[in-house]
């Protein structure tokens, strides 16, 4: 195993989730507090730990895929399509919290679950112990866009 390759992946994953977090953090208590929420949504708590588990298994799936080589043209599509969700992670958290917007925040979870889905699915190709770790995420953001859809639904 070599851990610097397997801190460097777990780290950009979390670091994704700080920047996210920075947008997310100050609307919890302000803006999000004032909508209406259905009937299913979790605790506020629940987020931060789950968030911070998903990261870490997604670093996780990365280390492995990084370390099949980035010589390798599948592997360094894998890593772009990765990189791709990341970015697509970062940015419903500033369109949904940030710019208070639930509905274009909902048309971007569909391309952030069509992502994660084609890095599964490379993955898997890689390595299936990669794509198998990348599940609870993808099953976590199936939930998430639900909920962010129900939330435009109540509040448009």
């Amino acid at each position: 195993m070599d851990k610097i390759k397997i801190v460097i992946a777990v780290l950009i994953c979390e670091f994704a989730g700080i920047i996210g977090a920075v947008f997310t953090t100050p609307a919890i208590t302000t803006w999000y507090a004032t909508i209406q929420k259905p009937s299913f949504n979790p605790p506020n708590w629940i987020f931060f730990p789950v968030w911070t588990v998903l990261f870490l298994l997604m670093g996780l799936s990365l280390y492995i895929v990084w370390t099949k080589g980035l010589d390798k043209k599948e592997v360094r599509k894998a890593a772009y399509v990765f990189a791709f969700q990341l970015i697509l992670n970062i940015a419903w958290s500033i369109i949904f919290f940030g710019f208070k917007n639930p509905f274009l925040a909902f048309i971007e979870i569909i391309l952030l679950w069509i992502s994660i889905l084609a890095t599964i699915i490379l993955f898997y190709r890689i390595s299936k112990k990669a794509g198998a770790i990348m599940i609870p995420y993808i099953l976590w953001v199936t939930f998430a866009a639900f909920l962010n859809y129900s939330v435009w639904i109540l509040n448009h």
